[in-house]
């Protein structure tokens, strides 16, 4: 793309539409300029056409967002073959001369264009920084120096938000050579500029808050906005270890930091837009000397004391309002930090715990207007962040992380004083309820945040109060009250302390309460609701000593129908209708009651009737997951009870699952397989015309074409050749079958599936019916062997051999595969059977391939000839290692490369169906014992020719193994003679 006027006018009028509140001219637009974007040069156009100084602002900032996409999608093109459409990537030559124009440019321009071009420097800094960009520092440095001497802090601040995007890459990075080639290559060159800008703007802060009236905010934000980002480079050029200018000039550093944290502002802080200006900063300190605290504990002690004073007395004077949550959170962790380390002594002094106490942790703790807004406005938030311990920082967390991490030293201590606070809460609440409702929320949230879990379980503890006094005392009156909707916050705070410490709280206790669980689901609010239900679904996970359920089908069956019913019923509630928490409540019921016809008729439709109604826009992945786990499990519990339910049942379902097989809906299509292959499963042969309806449709190739689909397809098609072998080898049907096999075995990613169809069919099918297909089988499989080994299919092919050996016999095993190629039987078993059996996993598959592997040594004429005594030899020697050693000592792992799926763009994934999964079939019933299988059927073929086994053995044995199957004789008392 030429730079010309016509360039220029053709860019301006496309970037001029694609601000059109009319859909079609923008539409129009975007299409030109996405066509236009694969021309050589047209990164560089936009570029120009951004610093065009007599086009309209609004076309150039639109550039300019353009330009940075550009730049993402093709600076370096991804190599992700599913990432959708691939870009031509901008060239060598184009790239050099955006990287000469992009940063003169960016400082030259307004506001809202040098945030969009500082962003697409930082993308071209991503990759070609330093290394490929060697210009970029001593640029910015000589701009920023520039910048500096006239004061302009519209440049100063865009080179120092440019520093800031490119320094982050040493963040939360592991320590590598390149790394730290290309921090101290930073840091020689930045670091003292940095420096010099820093104390600058400190000076003109000091001197312009000083002046009469302290300075506008209009003066002051660009310089308080500068010191936040030399904060932030601070942050990242300190973050893996201490740099020696850095450790030179702490001082200056720290000094400065401590001004920002103990000096008020009031011309800017009057307003809350300046108040948050300057709160920024003080968080971003506070980042920073937490960082210290951190990593350079020694180094920092001489200004601890200081920060520490100033962190608290910062805190005591920080107001409740949302604005402020960030300083409050990273000032309550810097204390958290200094708390568990060796200077935790800070604390010890005479009330200074009380004091933290009192004005710190449970002002934080109590809750505000934006904590009541965000329950009523946004429940999936408020669990998140109340139920679920989201990533997001509250202060009401970080106020209790605060005094977990003092407990660390003075668990004491901490205990009494919370202790008298909690107490004093809960007599405030006693004296007028519906007034100071909020002192018992504050109290019950102590408990439970303070409570410890025990390593690795879900048991937790508490030495604040008595349990079982508090929750009969404080929780339980919350739990009887007859209005669910009255102070629905202090009814969810009450239920959550049940689910936290529901394995301290005695049965009879608890069961009492198991009728205002259930009252509870009918709740208004969304959260108690959805307590409520989390409460009930994790009371059922409750495990005794031993590991036996605490409540049992017994306790609860009685409450089933009341409880299913309310658990429908709060779907129904706005906002509800898919809440994943009343979901998986239904899930543990079914999975624990007694499933009588009386409940799977109401359950069955109620589950449908959800199932119908999110088809239409799946918008909830683990509500969707739950849902199809409850259909599952009330299927199969259902009908393991009461088998004439299943024509109750499929004519529920199948009109739901014929609505997802016909409207494609993606994400629900393996969940439908794999129900199918459930009902399939149930039914009795010989199978229904709508079932055949569906096995046709299974076999088209069509169906296999989505990969996610792939594993519940298969699961489909091994309840088909399970339940329906006569009609599989009906209208070449087989044929088909086995086409399916081929494709999946020859990739692979799929070829496990592949041997699961092809298992299948063996285990299933006659030998007269699969006889004439066994040439073409072994011809596929010695192909891939040939073109694409790995270990995972070499296992898979010695399951699959066993399991046709102990099948259809060793004899058409071995001719089978002969009649491919002459003599090819012992070739495989020497080269892939033998030294891949010991690599077999499974309990079945362990079984089945000893089994089969030891019939083959000792009944098949092949390796019973003189000529193989060295095979039959090596044959033993893999049997007896993988019977005698454990896993850990035989198998190891190796990492194979996935193959890239072929079908390009969005798919969804596979997600497995545990209560619909296949049940594994053992083909050896009769054999129990594999291991004495093993030496009873040696000892019986060395009475017939006596003396010939024992010396084949200490020839081709390892010692290892020669004493492992002794060992095995003496123990089943069997002798090779």
């Amino acid at each position: 793309m030429e730079w010309n006027a016509e360039t220029l006018q053709y860019l301006s009028q496309c970037f001029l539409h694609t601000l059109s509140p009319q859909p079609e001219p923008r539409r129009r637009a975007e299409s030109s300029l996405s066509e236009a974007a694969d021309r050589p040069n047209y990164g560089l156009a936009v570029l120009r056409l951004v610093a065009e100084p007599s086009v309209d602002e609004q076309i150039r900032q639109a550039a300019a967002v353009n330009f940075k996409n550009h730049l993402k999608t093709r600076w370096v093109p991804s190599n992700d073959p599913n990432a959708g459409s691939t870009f031509s990537p901008i060239l060598d030559p184009e790239k050099d001369q955006i990287k000469a124009l992009i940063v003169s440019l960016m400082l030259s321009s307004t506001s809202r264009i040098q945030s969009q071009l500082s962003e697409a420097l930082a993308v071209i800094g991503k990759h070609d920084f330093p290394k490929s960009w060697p210009t970029l520092l001593p640029e910015l440095i000589s701009n920023l120096q520039k910048a500096a001497q006239s004061s302009d802090y519209a440049s100063i601040n865009g080179i120092l938000g440019t520093a800031n995007s490119i320094f982050k890459k040493f963040r939360y990075q592991y320590k590598t050579n390149d790394l730290f080639i290309d921090l101290k290559y930073c840091l020689d060159n930045f670091a003292a500029p940095l420096l010099e800008i820093f104390l600058k703007t400190a000076s003109l802060i000091d001197s312009t808050a000083a002046a009469p009236g302290g300075g506008s905010l209009v003066t002051l934000r660009p310089l308080f906005e500068s010191q936040r980002l030399c904060c932030r480079i601070f942050f990242s050029l300190n973050f893996q270890e201490l740099p020696e200018f850095f450790e030179d000039h702490m001082r200056e550093w720290m000094g400065e930091f401590r001004k920002y944290l103990t000096t008020n502002y009031p011309s800017v802080e009057s307003s809350s837009d300046g108040l948050a200006l300057v709160d920024e900063l003080r968080a971003a300190v506070c980042e920073n000397i937490s960082l210290y605290m951190e990593k350079n504990e020694e180094e920092f002690q001489g200004y601890l004391n200081e920060f520490a004073s100033a962190v608290w007395s910062l805190l005591t004077n920080v107001s409740q309002s949302s604005s402020r949550d960030k300083l409050a959170v990273t000032a309550m962790k810097f204390l958290t930090t200094v708390s568990t380390s060796v200077h935790h002594t800070l604390f010890a002094a005479e009330g200074v715990l009380q004091q933290i106490c009192q004005s710190i942790v449970i002002p934080n703790v109590r809750l505000r207007d934006e904590d009541e807004e965000l329950f009523e406005m946004n429940y999936i938030e408020f669990i998140r962040r109340d139920m679920e311990g989201s990533d997001l920082d509250t202060r009401r967390r970080i106020a209790c992380e605060l005094l977990k991490g003092i407990a660390t030293n003075y668990k004491k201590q901490v205990i009494d004083i919370v202790s008298v606070q909690i107490q004093n809460l809960l007599s405030s609440f006693a004296t007028n309820p519906s007034a100071n409702w909020k002192d018992k929320d504050c109290a019950i949230y102590l408990v439970v945040s303070l409570a410890t879990k025990k390593a690795g379980g879900t048991s937790v503890s508490t030495d604040l109060v008595d349990v079982q006094s508090f929750f009969l005392s404080v929780i339980v009156p919350e739990l009887q009250s007859q209005d669910v909707n009255g102070f629905p916050m202090l009814k969810a705070g009450s239920l959550k302390f049940f689910t936290t410490f529901r394995g301290l709280i005695q049965k009879p206790v608890a069961f009492q309460l198991f009728p205002d669980l259930v009252r509870f689901l009918g709740a208004e609010s969304n959260v108690v609701h959805s307590y409520a239900a989390s409460c009930i679904e994790k009371l059922l996970l409750v495990k005794d000593e031993g590991g036996k359920a605490r409540y049992t089908s017994a306790d609860i069956t009685p409450f089933v129908p009341a409880l299913m019913n309310n658990l429908f019923k709060a779907l129904k509630f706005p906002e509800s209708e898919e809440n994943q928490y009343i979901m998986k409540c239904i899930l543990r019921v079914l999975a624990v009651a007694d499933i009588s016809s009386e409940i799977a008729g109401p359950c069955i439709v109620g589950l449908t009737s959800i199932l119908n109604e999110v088809c239409k826009n799946p918008k909830n992945p683990i509500f969707n997951h739950y849902l199809f786990e409850s259909v599952a499990i009330l299927v199969r519990r259902a009908c393991e009870r009461d088998g004439s339910l299943i024509t109750a049942f499929e004519a529920r379902l199948f009109p739901s699952l014929q609505t997802i097989l016909a409207t494609d809906v993606t994400e629900f299509l393996p969940y439908a397989f794999q129900l199918l292959a459930q009902l399939v499963e149930l039914n009795k042969p010989p199978i229904s015309p709508s079932y055949m309806q569906i096995f046709v449709l299974l076999l088209s190739p069509d169906s296999w074409r989505r990969s996610s689909n792939v594993p519940a397809l298969v699961r489909l098609l091994q309840a088909f050749l399970q339940k329906a072998p006569h009609e599989v080898n009906q209208e070449g049907r087989l044929t088909q079958v086995l086409g399916i096999f081929n494709m999946l075995v020859s990739s692979g990613s799929t070829d496990e599936q592949g041997f699961y169809v092809l298992n299948t069919v063996i285990e299933n099918l006659e030998y007269g019916v699969i006889s004439p297909y066994m040439g073409n089988i072994w011809n596929v499989l010695f192909m891939r062997l040939q073109n694409n080994r790995t270990v995972k299919f070499q296992k898979s092919l010695v399951i699959f051999m066993s399991l046709f050996l102990v099948k259809h016999g060793a004899q058409n095993l071995v001719d089978t595969m002969n009649a491919v190629q002459a003599n090819i039987f012992l070739v495989i078993l020497e080269q892939f059977w033998i030294p891949n059996l010991k690599l077999i996993t499974g309990v079945i598959e362990l079984k089945l391939t000893a089994v089969a592997s030891t019939r083959l040594i000792c009944e098949s004429p092949v390796l019973l000839d003189a000529a193989a005594a060295r095979v039959w030899g090596k044959m033993l020697d893999s049997i007896v290692t993988l019977l005698s050693r454990p896993e850990q000592d035989r198998v190891e792992e190796e990492p194979e490369m996935p193959d890239i799926a072929e079908n390009v763009g969005y798919t969804a994934t596979f997600v497995k169906l545990y209560n619909a999964g296949k049940k594994e079939d053992d083909p050896l019933t009769d054999v129990k014992d594999p291991k004495q299988f093993l030496v009873a059927s040696l000892a019986k073929l060395s009475a017939v020719t006596p003396g010939r086994y024992p010396q084949m053995i200490n020839e081709n044995l390892e010692p290892a193994n020669q004493t492992a199957l002794l060992q095995l004789c003496t123990a089943y008392n069997c002798q090779i003679v």
